[in-house]
């Protein structure tokens, strides 16, 4: 679903003879207003849950020297970090012009510089837009929007491991319409000053870029020409294309030597950092040509290794063990490994793990301990994925919709939310502790939009998933009974948006 916000200013300015016309005595507020601010000024919120699972998490970074504090970027619920492996959180990008995240960056000379690139990098439907990049040199206590306000989603941003000032940001540009800041920029002055070292045009942006970790002269950006409408979503086109620079970004080379010859989608890379020129790709094409790829020589030729490559539109990233060469994550619903450079493939385990992963750290000194970041939230394995922890405490679900029962005192809240069902729970309990999971219950699961309760009648829920699904769930009985209409007898079917609101 679109978001936009519109704001219309008036300015109005009379000059006669130098003269400035005298300004109008601000408005009283109106004490009968109940929207004034001074209503809500005593209001304080209280989390009433649910805590069953998190929301969506887009990027992951640790601390390279203590691998207890983590940086989540989230897509709809800025940047939180942890300083105990997860026990507990500190949001620490709240007031700042954008929720949305699409990468962070920890300095690997100083990690208490933090890039944040905001706007998140996948064309979901349900995605937010960015202000731009911003800088922290205090690990995030203090933030500053370093420009590139108008770049709408950042697929990655890297830093130079040798000058902590030298940074390339890659700008995808708005999602929902041409122009912006698009490209790949290049700033040498820690921010300051920006240089848009590759352009490609007013449709088509940089989602990807990757600094050789043997060569950090050499770079590689994947240009991608999309676009989102209501009505559908352009993912690639003849200007998504693999770039090459041998310079630093001064000059740029289109690569094609392996690489599919017709038009392309969304390029994801990574360069390994066990075998010196040892990087990989996934590349959306057409049928015959998607999958994955991998250069031997820095991104000079390529060779299709399989046709696997996820669901670019919403993952499209690969992530190399920092240790064993051969060794490659590919992140989509269902995560997978291969041990032998992206020809063979195995399902990761996902025991009591959330699907749809988008982010992976490996911890560089034990590739046993990973932590994923999913549309479930966070989870550690310190066994490779065969056992994870999830991680409960961050709270950044995602609803798209809410809704409120006429019960009285209590009263029940219900919302859908972004792949984690819908749900409904108390305002109020006896407890002490307040409400807690056990309090909340799953009314349908899947995608959650709207969801209504019968006003007459609290014990009987609507709710919506994806593509028009409709159940009717009697709280008394527990049956659940679909009731999305269909189609009559010798007409067409009936079709469905992704939200279908009733």
């Amino acid at each position: 679903m679109r978001w936009t916000t519109s704001l219309a200013v008036l300015f109005g300015c009379c000059v006669l003879a130098a003269q400035e016309a005298p300004k109008p005595a601000p408005a009283k507020p109106d004490a009968n207003d109940p929207w004034q601010e001074s209503t809500f000024r005593a209001f304080r919120l209280r989390p009433i849950g649910p805590a069953l699972l998190s929301g969506r998490v887009t990027v992951l970074v640790a601390h390279p020297s203590h691998p207890a504090t983590w940086i989540a970027g989230v897509a709809s619920g800025g940047v939180w970090k942890t300083t105990n492996a997860g026990t507990t959180w500190t949001p620490i990008f709240q007031n700042e012009g954008s929720y949305s995240i699409g990468d962070v960056a920890m300095d690997p000379r100083d990690p208490n510089v933090l890039w944040v690139g905001t706007g998140e990098r996948n064309a979901q439907r349900s995605v937010g837009y960015g202000d731009g990049v911003y800088r922290s040199a205090d690990g995030g206590r203090t933030w500053k929007n370093m420009g590139l306000r108008n770049s709408g989603n950042i697929g990655r941003i890297v830093i130079d491991p040798r000058d902590s000032n030298v940074v390339y940001v890659a700008a995808q540009g708005p999602l929902w319409s041409p122009g912006g800041d698009r490209g790949l920029f290049k700033t040498t002055d820690g921010g300051q000053t920006w240089t848009q070292v590759l352009k490609i045009s007013e449709n088509t942006g940089v989602t990807d870029v990757a600094i050789d970790p043997f060569n950090p002269d050499v770079v590689l950006a994947a240009a991608h020409q999309r676009r989102r409408h209501v009505w559908t979503l352009i993912h690639g086109g003849p200007e998504s294309a693999l770039y090459k620079s041998n310079d630093g970004g001064k000059t740029w080379r289109k690569i094609t030597t392996g690489l599919p010859g017709g038009e392309m989608g969304r390029i994801g890379l990574e360069f390994s950092r066990a075998q010196r020129g040892l990087v990989y790709a996934v590349v959306e094409a057409t049928r015959e040509s998607t999958g994955t790829y991998r250069s031997l020589d820095s991104g000079e030729s390529w060779e299709r290794r399989s046709n696997l490559a996820g669901l670019p539109m919403y993952y499209g990233r690969v992530y190399a063990d920092p240790q064993l060469a051969g060794r490659l994550y590919m992140m989509d619903v269902i995560v997978r490994v291969s041990d032998d450079g992206g020809a063979t493939w195995r399902v990761v385990g996902d025991r009591a793990k959330h699907v749809d992963t988008h982010a992976w750290w490996i911890d560089p000194k034990d590739s046993n301990h990973i932590l994923a970041g999913c549309d479930g939230g966070i989870y550690e394995t310190w066994d490779g994925g065969r056992l994870w922890r999830h991680i409960t405490n961050l709270p950044v679900m995602q609803f798209y919709n809410v809704a409120a029962d006429n019960a009285a005192p209590v009263y029940n809240v219900c919302g859908g939310t972004q792949d984690n069902n819908t749900v409904c729970g108390p305002s109020a309990t006896r407890g002490v502790d307040g409400a807690t999971n056990n309090d909340w219950f799953v009314v349908t699961g899947g995608d959650g939009f709207v969801v209504r309760i019968d006003p007459t009648d609290p014990n009987i829920v609507y709710a919506e998933s994806q593509y028009g699904g409709l159940v009717r769930l009697n709280r008394r009985t527990g049956e659940r009974v679909p009731i999305r209409p269909v189609e009559g007898k010798g007409e067409p079917p009936l079709r469905f948006n992704w939200e279908s609101p009733y």
